[in-house]
């Protein structure tokens, strides 16, 4: 079978995890500090703070930007339910906007529309690897004051780029302490796209490090920002409330990473950009050829963002000869791995049918029929790749 997703440790990771397990420092300490410090230099803020989870990474963060009871956040039903259930941890409201069909994210012409007097952040998902259009979200947070929270636990690595002369660093990132000047998108002129920022750097960004995602802890999450009251309240909630040791100045967790997971995510760190270049690679080969299939649509790519491809996710329109769900079965006999992200939206679920929630979210409930996900993970061989095209 050619799983959908497979972790890649090897040698090192291995002597890593050892080493700690050698050292007796077996929870959070200076292996977590260290992972830490190179997660905010990658992603380019001025902190990042662990914890045991990309759910815990959410929750933390909403905490953090005082979202509290009766809060309305703005955000998509098109994820994985964790989005959403960790602003009811909060005892805040999830008000749900409907997605761009191509691209699956949150359509930033409908956020207005659900604005009210209660709301108080927006949380976009960059989902299956592909960055939001940060330009338009960010510019209506900074109209209404609301927070950024941005659910990138599949996006570890994509970056938003964006006409330096249009937009300045300042105006695209609330709290911008730095941009980067970098290459620009295959295709494009540098002279266009100059600007280049990676997701997360926007508000605060919101990472997981399960074994499915684009690097792995085994379990794990960040939360990256530079803003360091927003910082020193995460780490604080993190770890039962207290800044100094026994002494708690406020409601916390315990949702520390071990030196274990850091370890681990040290190591896959140093790779990650040689895991995303064969995620791209392994993409544009099945987009080329499954683009001559009828009734299957490859996942588009907007022109300003590079896509990190967590999931290769196309579409299986009417036009094919079988069902999504036809196809997923007949692939898995065939020895092609294929999942389904997401078959219900949040609003669809039953938790919030419970909860009252009758939104009707027509591209959401449209694209949940129709998308598939292929396997695109850097450990593939050339062999796998063509076995896929010719099971499809």
């Amino acid at each position: 079978m050619i799983n959908i997703s497979a972790p890649i440790l090897e040698d090192d990771e291995i002597e890593a995890v050892t080493n700690v397990l050698k050292s007796r420092m077996l929870a959070q300490g200076p292996k977590v500090e260290e992972f830490e410090e190179a997660f905010a230099s990658y992603i380019g803020t001025k902190y990042a703070i662990a914890t045991n989870s990309g759910t815990a990474a959410l929750h933390i963060a909403l905490l953090a930007s005082g979202i509290g009871k009766g809060d309305e956040i703005i955000t998509t039903p098109f994820s994985f339910i964790s989005t959403a259930n960790a602003i009811l941890f909060c005892g805040a409201k999830p008000v749900f906007v409907d997605i761009d069909e191509n691209t699956f994210n949150i359509n930033p012409n409908l956020i207005y529309e659900k604005i009210t007097p209660r709301t108080k952040a927006i949380l976009p998902v960059h989902l299956y690897g592909q960055p939001c259009d940060m330009k338009e979200i960010v510019e209506i947070c900074n109209k209404h004051n609301l927070a950024l929270i941005e659910d990138a636990c599949q996006a570890h690595g994509a970056v938003y780029y964006s006409r330096q002369s249009a937009v300045g660093s300042q105006q695209l990132r609330p709290s911008a302490i730095h941009s980067r000047l970098t290459t620009s998108p295959p295709g494009l002129s540098t002279n266009d796209y100059r600007l280049a920022l990676k997701v997360g750097s926007f508000g605060i960004g919101c990472f997981s490090f399960y074994p499915t995602k684009n690097m792995t802890t085994g379990e794990g999450g960040m939360i990256t920002t530079d803003d360091e009251d927003v910082a020193q309240k995460a780490r604080m909630i993190r770890n039962h409330g207290q800044k100094e040791r026994y002494f708690h100045e406020t409601l916390g967790y315990n949702y520390r990473m071990t030196d274990i997971a850091a370890a681990l995510g040290i190591c896959q760190l140093k790779k990650l950009d040689e895991f995303t270049r064969k995620r791209i690679e392994n993409a544009r080969f099945l987009t080329k050829e499954i683009s001559s299939i009828k009734g299957l649509m490859p996942p588009f790519v907007a022109p300003n963002v590079k896509h990190v491809f967590h999931q290769f996710t196309i579409k299986v329109t009417e036009d094919f000869r079988l069902t999504r769900d036809e196809l997923h079965h007949r692939l898995s006999e065939k020895g092609v791995g294929s999942a389904v992200y997401y078959p219900l939206p949040i609003h669809k679920q039953p938790l919030y049918q419970k909860l009252g929630y009758n939104d009707h979210l027509p591209i959401s409930e449209k694209v949940a029929h129709e998308v598939l996900s292929l396997p695109v993970r850097p450990g593939l061989r050339e062999e796998d790749l063509k076995t896929i095209v010719r099971a499809l």
